[in-house]
């Protein structure tokens, strides 16, 4: 009877997926593949160091007495959670989010562009066959594979995009898989792969093998650029000029300066005063590029970074909804190149309008670069994540590129000698026919020894000594092959393998000039026309109070106690910007300070209402209160001081109390010098009608309970001058 099969589990593309156990034991690698050193296939925790991590033992669990009270401290659960957290975190970090300092690649950025090596043929390959082959080496989802590999599409370096693949300034996404193709580029090429100098290791289920990380002889990762969000990091790598990049590392080898600075694909202007080498804590403003085509005309063509034409327009229109700019409406012919066209209404002025776009939309940002990269320890080989300076990744990528152009070398050395070598070992085989000499051999041995004491007289011309597996390749030697041979080609082919030799041989003495010259190479193979299109230049601070426009109208509902904007039905304050506060004083005695909105609840029966000046209220305030516990009515003259919006604030000392007087003066020379009081008609007080001198009275601050005016109920209280 068939055992069922098994239904496939499904895709998950989130980050918390862990990875496939391992499998059965591998097979070798394609042809074009040549193992030059095998490794195990990582664990999801390796590299971690886990030496301040308790970690579980294989002693069995103690068997729990009865009305033993349990210990969940030292519960196998608990004990599994923290380790398998930390098995998760580390592999979030090292196998999914974060770039490794080698190669600058993700592991499966760096499993999608071995598989398209390995599937090179020169010609377009569909992108879901791309992925499917993909996954052999991957172990989560299509989508997360398929989404890789159209972000590197749409940057053209590494890989060359045939069909629809999105827009990088739009925002659209690419086609399906099925629907869109991909190879690699010449660049990607050139500077990737070297299964010579290449490390390889088990896939995640042992079936095949990919490389640790690839031979990259440039800084990928800068020139890429590289966002990822790990268990408690992130990482934030800027994308830099190519050219830029390839300055810098010839600087650095030639022990000279540098300085790069990120380059957007967007363009945009940047202000890298405070970029801090790319590290933590640095920022990076950058703004569109905005122009002014006529009167009431401007154009948006640069964007800036990780900004779309559709998020912008969205920023726009919610800021002319909110009142904070006004255009009269937006228009986007985005195609290869930006192009945004904001009408503005009449009487706009063009360019108080540029500044309010920076100040209230995404037509400037800020970025926040933390460049972590995974380093290999050289000593344990373990894998750790590091915060390092955009210079360090560029100068470790440098002395990286130089290291394996030496391998190369020597490799390339090596070979060269051996064909040397063989060379020689076949021309005196066949030019002193030391292969007639076995023609009386009966046996394999007499056949090996007739060869080696021909071949002995010799022996000093050759660079090594001869082994048995040379002598058994000279057996192989096919007739065709000893009679169709030419002595002119032969020594036309030792002298160019000589010159090879010497010429490898100086490189490998001048390895750093080597170096130079490669990046040189790089430099003018791929380097021409691509201009920087982000330019630097300091941005200033724009003051957002400075700049709107006071477009909205202030309303109030004194009775019951609403502020608002467009009122009509109610009574008019005034003319004010959406950034503005607005202070109330209600009758109860209680004050606050709001933001402006269309809407807001501020407290019943406001007496006064005014806009919070910026800069701090300086006015200076009058005030005569009946106080609600003793009844005794109170005079005080103050400043309101400093305030937090959205907080009731009282003026006066009790509950229950009412201001029967308040009048706000520009200066303390303009505040009142008397108040005629006027007391209630049913009071018992014989003097209903007196002037109480405020000369005598300091201002104080908004807490004070002020003086004694009378015990009696004030009826009303007029100012004299």
């Amino acid at each position: 009877m068939k055992s069922p099969k098994k239904k496939p589990s499904p895709q998950n593309t989130d980050q918390a997926e862990l990875p496939l156990g391992a499998g059965s034991a591998s097979q070798p690698p394609k042809d074009k593949v040549e193992k030059t050193e095998d490794r195990p296939a990582r664990t999801p925790a390796s590299g971690a160091d886990r030496s301040q991590v308790t970690t579980s033992t294989d002693e069995p669990t103690p068997k729990r007495q009865p009305g033993e009270k349990v210990q969940d401290e030292q519960a196998p659960l608990a004990q599994s959670y923290r380790n398998w957290f930390l098995d998760y975190a580390s592999y979030v970090i090292l196998d999914r989010a974060v770039p490794h300092l080698d190669d600058g690649l993700k592991p499966v950025q760096r499993r999608v562009l071995h598989t398209l090596w390995d599937m090179d043929d020169g010609r377009f390959h569909k992108v879901a066959n791309v992925v499917g082959a993909t996954m052999k080496l991957h172990p989560h989802g299509d989508a997360s594979i398929g989404a890789a590999l159209v972000s590197i599409g749409q940057r053209g370096w590494l890989i060359e995009p045939q069909g629809n693949y999105g827009n990088l300034l739009t925002g659209d996404d690419a086609a399906a898989p099925r629907y869109i193709e991909a190879r690699l580029t010449n660049f990607a090429k050139d500077v990737l792969f070297n299964p010579k100098t290449t490390t390889w290791q088990l896939s995640y289920d042992g079936r095949n093998k990919e490389p640790i990380t690839l031979p990259a002889k440039f800084p990928i990762v800068l020139l890429e650029g590289a966002d990822g969000i790990a268990v408690g990091l992130a990482t934030k790598i800027l994308p830099h000029n190519f050219n830029d990049l390839c300055r810098a590392a010839i600087n650095h080898l030639q022990g000279k300066t540098f300085r790069i600075l990120p380059d957007f694909p967007t363009g945009g202007t940047a202000d890298f005063s405070e970029y801090n080498d790319g590290e933590r804590g640095g920022k990076v403003k950058v703004r569109a590029k905005i122009e002014e085509r006529s009167k009431y005309l401007l154009a948006i063509t640069e964007l800036p970074f990780g900004v779309t034409t559709e998020s912008l327009i969205e920023s726009i229109l919610a800021a002319n909804a909110k009142g904070k700019i006004k255009v009269k409406h937006v228009d986007d012919n985005t195609a290869d190149k930006v192009e945004i066209l904001i009408h503005l209404p009449p009487g706009s002025e063009p360019d108080k309008v540029i500044q309010q776009l920076y100040v209230f939309t995404s037509c400037q940002v800020q970025l926040n670069p933390a460049a972590c990269v995974i380093v290999r320890d050289p000593k344990t080989g373990d894998d750790k994540p590091h915060f390092l300076g955009v210079r360090d990744i560029l100068k470790a990528s440098a002395e990286a590129t130089k290291a394996l152009l030496k391998r190369e070398l020597e490799i390339k050395l090596g070979e060269l000698e051996q064909q040397w070598h063989w060379d020689s070992l076949e021309r005196i085989f066949i030019e002193e026919r030391i292969y007639r000499l076995i023609e009386k051999s009966k046996t394999w041995e007499s056949v090996l020894t007739e060869i080696r004491g021909g071949l002995k007289p010799f022996l000093k011309q050759l660079s090594r000594e001869v082994t048995e597996e040379d002598i058994v390749r000279l057996t192989e030697i096919r007739i065709k092959r000893i009679s169709a041979y030419n002595r002119f080609q032969a020594d036309e082919a030792m002298k160019r393998i000589e010159q090879g030799i010497k010429d490898t041989k100086a490189n490998l003495k001048n390895i750093t000039a080597y170096a130079v010259a490669w990046f040189e190479m790089l430099q003018d193979k791929y380097g021409k026309g691509i201009k920087r299109r982000t330019s630097y230049d300091e941005i200033e601070q724009i003051d957002a109070a400075a700049v709107v426009s006071a477009n909205q109208r202030l309303y109030v509902n004194r009775k019951d106690g609403f502020i608002g904007l467009n009122w009509r039905q109610h009574e008019f304050v005034t003319e004010c910007t959406v950034l503005d506060s607005v202070l109330c004083i209600m009758k109860d005695g209680s004050l606050k300070v709001a933001k402006v909105g269309d809407k807001i609840f501020m407290g019943r029966e406001i007496i006064h209402v005014a806009i919070w000046p910026k800069d701090g209220d300086t006015n200076f305030y009058t005030m005569v209160y009946q106080d609600g516990e003793t009844g005794k009515a109170f005079a005080k003259k103050f400043q309101i001081g400093g305030l937090s919006r959205d907080k009731l604030y009282p003026l006066v000392k009790s509950e229950n109390s009412r201001v029967v007087f308040l009048e706000v003066s520009a200066t303390e020379k303009e505040m009142p010098r008397a108040l005629h009081i006027s007391l209630d008609g049913r009071s018992g007080a014989r003097i209903r009608e007196f002037d109480f001198d405020l000369t005598r009275l300091p201002v104080s601050t908004r807490a004070s309970k002020g003086l004694t005016v009378t015990k009696w109920s004030v009826k009303d209280v007029t100012a004299t001058k």
